[in-house]
């Protein structure tokens, strides 16, 4: 198994360090990352995880909604509290706060359901993108690239992103759109666990959703000046689907003022089937020489 992805197992096995004493407190570690954050989508995934521990395994995550409350530190590790706010005959609600040094970095809300049957639709996946094959993938884009935080996105992330049909990581080529859409997928295989899979798509979910708000005025990640956060992020899984497999994750900012941006994204299997809907509010401020 390759680095990156070990990484990320390692992450996402928490500690019960709540055992002893009966409460539902876990503790995991924070993967290295070049500024010194903790990435917004290794909290949301271990969050979910600790959430999930304390459900009955037959009821898997359909919903989450996360605030993002302070930047985390790579050197230290996460303390997860998960309140167990109701269990009913079909559904439970827990809500997991993350910590370091005693100050909540994450607050999180999350809805679990029984299996159940019901009324079926979906909007239909786009037709006519590049098969993922035929695009670069971010160890091709970034390879020459000395910047750590393009060495680190190039060869240390534990999915391949391909941009359809370019990264906004230099430059945004091409129409200055507000959408995008990107092929990804984790870099090796992932045990069969259903739970490990919909804690990984939202880990991979925060990579890219804010890069429809950048492409529409222009701004790459290389922008002098750019800083940028995710705020809040939410989630709903609508069917099951592997992240070792190939996944298209259409992206749309339908709105940006104030310095925030809102980014909505659908998140398809290769087959066309609608796995999750995601939606996140981010900080995006460019000095105003460098606005489109």
């Amino acid at each position: 198994m390759s680095e990156p992805l070990a990484s990320l197992l390692t992450a996402l096995d928490l500690t019960d360090t709540g055992a002893r004493t009966s409460e539902d407190i876990f503790t995991g570690p924070s993967q290295w990352m070049p500024l010194g954050r903790v990435f917004g989508g290794q909290v949301l995934a271990q969050s979910i995880v600790a959430a999930t521990r304390t459900v009955s395994e037959d009821r898997g995550i359909h919903s989450m909604h996360g605030y993002f409350l302070r930047p985390g530190d790579v050197n230290l590790p996460i303390t997860f509290s998960v309140d167990r706010i109701h269990d009913g005959r079909s559904f439970s609600t827990r809500r997991t706060q993350a910590y370091q040094n005693g100050l909540p970095i994450l607050s999180m809300i999350a809805s679990f359901q029984d299996e159940d049957e019901g009324l079926e639709h979906q909007v239909t996946m786009p037709e006519g993108l590049p098969e993922p094959e035929s695009l670069p993938s971010s160890a091709d884009s970034l390879e020459d690239v000395r910047h750590p935080v393009a060495q680190y996105w190039a060869s240390q992330r534990p999915f391949d992103m391909r941009h359809v049909t370019s990264p906004v990581y230099l430059s945004v080529e091409g129409d200055h759109v507000a959408h995008q859409a990107v092929w990804f997928r984790a870099i090796g295989e992932l045990p069969d666990d259903p739970a490990l899979h919909r804690a990984a798509l939202a880990y991979a979910s925060d990579y890219t959703i804010m890069e429809s708000i950048m492409r529409r005025h222009g701004v790459a990640w290389a922008n002098p000046g750019l800083k940028a956060a995710s705020l809040d992020h939410a989630i709903w899984w609508h069917r099951p689907a592997r992240v070792d497999e190939w996944l298209l994750y259409t992206q749309e900012s339908p709105s940006a003022s104030g310095g925030r941006g809102l980014a909505q994204g659908r998140i398809y299997s290769r087959d066309g089937r609608l796995v999750a809907s995601v939606a996140q509010e981010a900080m995006v401020r460019v000095p105003a020489d460098e606005r489109d």
